[in-house]
């Protein structure tokens, strides 16, 4: 199994697209990228930590490569909007990729610059490649929102 690490905006968007992927293993929410050990969601949403909301997914390689995870990043967000995507603003909301070793350092920089370089924008796109640093995982009531939202409206 391998580890991916990715920052779109709001964690449980992105963590629902991902969750429904063939060859996903598991998928949770929580906090990267900041300097502020074991972060809350109140103290990331203060802006005083550093953390983006990130969704962490391990998948079978043998199943789904990480470029076609990345496609799929590409896919879910706007990678131009600078610390926001939507309504939702902050550093905590940046488009963010995460890598786990040199070798999805090097695919996330050629997909980055692939599509820069296609035209399907006509702003610089602004996501940040960077280390995975410590994960900080998010409480339960942010695990699979979506998937419980709508277990919770069927009832």
């Amino acid at each position: 199994m391998a580890k991916a690490t990715f920052g779109a905006g709001c964690f449980w968007g992105v963590e629902a697209a991902f969750s429904q992927v063939k060859g996903v293993i598991s998928t949770s929410v929580g906090y990267m990228g900041g300097d502020f050990p074991n972060p809350s969601y109140l103290d990331v949403l203060s802006r005083i930590t550093g953390h983006a909301e990130v969704t962490q997914i391990e998948y079978n390689p043998e199943i789904i490569s990480y470029e076609e995870l990345l496609e799929i990043f590409w896919s879910i967000h706007d990678p131009t909007q600078l610390n926001r995507q939507g309504s939702d603003r902050g550093e905590q909301y940046r488009s963010v990729i995460f890598y786990h070793n040199d070798e999805q350092e090097k695919v996330a920089r050629l997909s980055k610059r692939q599509l820069q370089n296609s035209g399907k924008f006509d702003q610089e796109i602004v996501t940040q490649i960077q280390p995975a640093k410590d994960y900080y995982l998010a409480d339960e009531s942010h695990q699979q929102y979506f998937e419980k939202k709508q277990q919770s409206a069927r009832k």
